[in-house]
């Protein structure tokens, strides 16, 4: 007869999981940590600037190194309009692909076109960059900015939308290729969701007639929502750190002489990477900084009020309940 097995011992256990959860608490602790640091190394880099233009940074549209004078709003604009093109052209796209991916598409297809998408966010961003500025740019002011200067000649208003000249790089082409870029993480994260919602819930609306369309509005989003906007929070918060892609097609371009769609600009991670390495200390160095800062900020906003919107939304939920 085998002799029983020895038991654990349960101090052993004890001390095992102590350990565990000061490790868990150590990394959570580490990690706060690290944003503090990384603020106040912004802040304390950006003082100069800070402490000579204050909050009229963010409104001053001037960019003068020979003169010394620093102003962010043309690169905060910048970042701002071509995140949101880049924002209005992926998701409807992305919801569409996770959409046919998940409902509608064969068997036969979805493996590889699934992969196929994933593999576009493989492409080095640069790749993309050179991409937009020798094919895609001549081809968007041939075929688009031409026609639509024609067509809306002397037209108030949508004329200057599309005023320029037809060189190609601007606002909406980097707005379009960042679109390119980020489809493939919106995309990948809601097909994941979509295809997590229990089977059970969509066989019974099919079951009570409903059709596609209304089985994923009524049945997969409302379930899936969570995740489909930590998705699109992933696609802005990928728009708006990109830098070479933009820095290729943006035009890089420090004033802001009217707002069409085809006017060079400039972006705040565009200004970083053109301008940073030969930035000497003082003052531009210092404003460099301070767009760094305003970057962190807009980025915290944007994850702020996903968030808050996330809670509206489980509140609106709880009461219709």
């Amino acid at each position: 007869m085998n002799p029983p097995p020895a038991k654990r011992p349960l101090l052993s256990g004890t001390i095992i999981d102590r350990l565990f959860g000061w490790l868990a608490k150590g990394a959570a602790l580490l990690t706060l940590a690290l944003l503090l640091g990384i603020l106040a190394s912004l802040v304390a880099g950006a003082w100069p600037a800070i402490e000579k233009y204050g909050l009229s940074f963010l409104t001053r549209s001037v960019w003068d190194p020979a003169r010394n004078d620093y102003g962010g709003l043309v690169m905060i604009y910048g970042t701002l309009a071509t995140s949101i093109i880049a924002l209005l052209i992926a998701v409807p796209v992305s919801f569409g692909i996770a959409l046919f991916l998940t409902e509608l598409s064969p068997a036969w297809l979805k493996r590889p076109l699934g992969t196929a998408i994933e593999l576009l966010a493989a492409v080095p961003s640069i790749v993309y960059g050179m991409w937009g500025l020798m094919v895609f740019g001549p081809i968007l002011a041939t075929y688009v900015q031409q026609p639509l200067q024609t067509l809306l000649k002397g037209v108030p208003y949508l004329g200057a939308l599309v005023s320029g000249p037809p060189v190609g790089i601007g606002i909406l082409s980097a707005g379009i290729i960042l679109a390119i870029m980020i489809i493939p993480f919106i995309a990948s994260v809601m097909r994941d969701v979509f295809e997590v919602t229990p089977p059970l819930l969509k066989e019974s609306a099919y079951g009570l007639g409903s059709t596609t369309w209304e089985v994923v509005s009524k049945v997969v989003l409302p379930y899936t929502r969570t995740g489909v906007l930590g998705g699109i929070m992933l696609g802005l918060g990928r728009a708006l750190g990109e830098t070479m892609a933009v820095t290729f097609v943006i035009g890089n371009m420090n004033q802001l002489s009217s707002l069409s769609l085809f006017q060079a600009a400039n972006s705040i991670t565009s200004a970083l990477a053109n301008e940073f390495a030969e930035a000497g200390e003082g003052l531009h160095q210092a404003s460099l900084i301070y767009l760094g800062l305003v970057l962190f900020f807009i980025t915290f906003v944007v994850l702020m009020l996903s968030k808050l919107l996330l809670l509206r939304l489980q509140k609106n939920e709880g009461t219709r309940t």
